[in-house]
């Protein structure tokens, strides 16, 4: 579709009826986890994902009109780079050199929506039964249960630093065996060697119930971006359209203290032309460098992920208040997801590209299906109907007759609060 892709321009489209198009999405019982979880089975039975894939976790805002949608509050839209009346979604996505598809997702509901003024809101939105507040990490953490539970094959998860720099979500990660690679803020302070924790003794001769952290010396992780302990290395990381990507990682073993225990991660900094950032990760010590920095440089993925499932699947089109029809959504944004990466690796299976290609264009590696072409190939496999005369004039009619009713519906709304009769 070239128009917006909302409800009813999809009703219109398809010519079904617009009332039973937002049944199907906002009251319709189907279930959106039960259409992840099918998606998921495929997933993880296609070689594609059997070995080499990374997970990565993102979150997504959403601009809202108003608050009536669920979880909508004025909070932090990393898009519009500011606070906005939003909705935020954590997402996951996993990916491996070829495709990457999202894999699953939850909606974020702010702590003030589990307050007392907020029941008539809950009610109005389907608010989930025994949904208890969590934060994104918290989020980030469930998820990864979900999918490790499912079996869902990963090496490694990658995430940015509002998850990188939380410290419970990093335990849990380590506990569970679960390798990951998480963004932090450059002034996050860690050790070289192991420090010791101390209570101190207080005047009534009893230790203290809050420890001193004493070291030789403690650093910041810029201060440790010209340690001479960092092993260093330029790594090509993936074509692009400049050529090769290439960037400078380095790296060394560290110590973190969190509520009075000391563990130790690796620092990994990469530094490309545009910024310097900071990866904690528990990879094991043998891990070579390379390995880890292929890992870390995933989230670029997810990136591509997001943009397709808004630009190209109509993810942030999305118009509905209901709870349910968010996790409707999700379960169709997951599939259409999925249906690209299978056709892209079909294409790639049935289509052999000629070597030759690559000596007659001088170049080093031939591009990938985009998900524009995919849409290309259905427009033609698949093509929308187009409206007759009487068709089209009929919509206008009814466009109209909407507009008519909301008008009249605003205005006694307005009445009734004057107090007119």
């Amino acid at each position: 579709m070239e128009t917006k892709r909302n409800m009813a321009n999809i009703a219109r489209k398809t010519g079904m009826d617009k009332q039973n198009t937002q049944h199907f999405m906002s009251y319709s019982p189907w279930s959106g986890p039960g259409l992840i979880a099918d998606v998921q089975v495929d997933i993880k039975e296609h070689p594609e994902f059997r070995s080499g894939a990374v997970c990565v976790f993102d979150e997504s805002a959403e601009q809202k009109a108003g608050g009536c949608s669920a979880g909508a509050v004025r909070q932090h839209n990393g898009r519009l780079g500011k606070i906005e009346m939003s909705q935020v979604g954590v997402f996951a996505a996993l990916v491996t050199p070829r495709v990457n598809t999202w894999i699953d997702g939850e909606l974020y509901f702010p702590a003030c929506w589990f307050e007392e003024g907020y029941a008539h809101q809950r009610e109005k939105v389907g608010f989930p039964a025994g949904r208890t507040f969590k934060t994104k990490p918290e989020l980030v953490w469930e998820i990864a249960q979900r999918l490790q539970a499912k079996g869902i094959r990963f090496e490694a998860i990658a995430m940015d630093d509002l998850y990188g720099r939380n410290p419970q979500l990093r335990k849990h990660l380590d506990d569970a065996g679960i390798e990951y690679y998480g963004d932090i803020p450059s002034n996050t302070v860690m050790y070289l060697e192991k420090p010791q924790i101390v209570y101190p003794i207080t005047q009534r001769g009893k230790p203290s119930k809050h420890y001193r952290v004493v070291a030789k010396r403690r650093y910041t992780a810029s201060e440790l971006l010209k340690h001479p302990d960092l092993e260093w290395a330029e790594i090509t990381l993936r074509p692009n359209e400049r050529g090769q990507l290439r960037a400078r990682f380095g790296r060394c073993r560290i110590w973190l203290v969190h509520q009075g225990e000391c563990h130790q991660d690796w620092l990994m900094i990469r530094q490309d032309e545009k910024q310097t950032t900071y990866v904690l990760s528990n990879a094991i010590p043998t891990t070579p460098l390379e390995t880890m920095a292929w890992r870390k440089s995933h989230r670029y993925f997810v990136e591509r992920s997001n943009q397709d499932e808004k630009g190209e699947f109509g993810w942030d089109e999305f118009q509905a208040i209901k709870y349910l029809a968010w996790e409707h959504q999700l379960a169709l944004t997951i599939l259409a997801s999925w249906f690209i990466a299978v056709t892209r690796l079909d294409w790639m299976k049935r289509f052999e590209r000629d070597p030759n290609l690559l000596e007659q264009f001088e170049i080093d590696v031939l591009p990938l299906l985009s998900v524009s072409n995919v849409r290309e190939l259905l427009r033609a496999a698949i093509p929308l109907p187009q409206l007759s005369i009487e068709e089209a004039a009929n919509l206008v009619v009814e466009h109209l007759t909407n507009r008519t009713r909301s008008r009249k519906s605003r205005l006694r709304k307005l009445r009734v609060k004057s107090g007119e009769t």
